[in-house]
């Protein structure tokens, strides 16, 4: 105890009371000098000089309502290269897009999303209730169609399995992996969905 303050180790113990804790918060991010750190920066500021039990998930809720911290975000990722356009198949259903519905109400049989398969030359696409992926693929898409040269879809589990990689690889068909929710690989299927 010094001067009325109470101290934990060399921190001042801040009392639990709402008014306090949140000027203590406000000062630490609103002001003009502190320039909305982030929640981490923030924290790791505040518990050189302060500590009550909590303070780690007060900053966080604090930062995580400031209006101007969710405008304004950070990139943390190295710019991406430039973009390679794909060039126009020369064929009908030679190249496809394909991606997901997904969050839908669950049907009686047992469906809750669909699978959205696109041509990229003529656009014309399929919707298959879905839930396996090999056997729909070959009877719908590889029977009406034949067996596509190239299939581009984002990263997602389904497409990256081994088994999906392995069933194109006897097929002889090349996988393209776009970035998800990128409209330069597989925005028709995004647009479509969308729609």
């Amino acid at each position: 105890m010094n001067r009325g303050t109470l101290w934990y180790k060399n921190r001042i113990c801040v009392p639990n009371v709402d008014s306090i804790r949140k000027l203590i918060l406000s000062e630490a991010h609103d002001m003009a000098y502190s320039i909305h750190p982030g929640s981490t920066k923030m924290y790791y500021d505040l518990k050189e000089r302060f500590w009550w039990y909590g303070m780690k998930r007060a900053v966080a809720e604090y930062v995580a309502i400031c209006d101007t911290c969710q405008r304004v975000k950070a990139e943390h990722q190295r710019p991406a290269g430039l973009l390679q356009p794909l060039k126009v198949p020369e064929w009908k259903w030679e190249e496809i897009t394909m991606d997901f519905i997904v969050g839908l109400p669950r049907t009686q049989k047992g469906y809750n999303s669909i699978w959205v398969v696109v041509d990229r030359l003529t656009k014309v696409a399929h919707f298959i209730p879905s839930a396996k992926l090999a056997e729909p693929y070959i009877s719908v898409i590889v029977r009406l169609h034949g067996v596509p040269k190239r299939i581009i879809f984002d990263r997602g589990s389904r497409f990256t399995s081994r088994f999906w990689e392995r069933l194109h690889n006897s097929l002889d068909t090349k996988l393209g992996f776009g970035t998800a929710y990128h409209p330069r690989t597989d925005g028709r299927t995004k647009e479509l969905i969308d729609t």
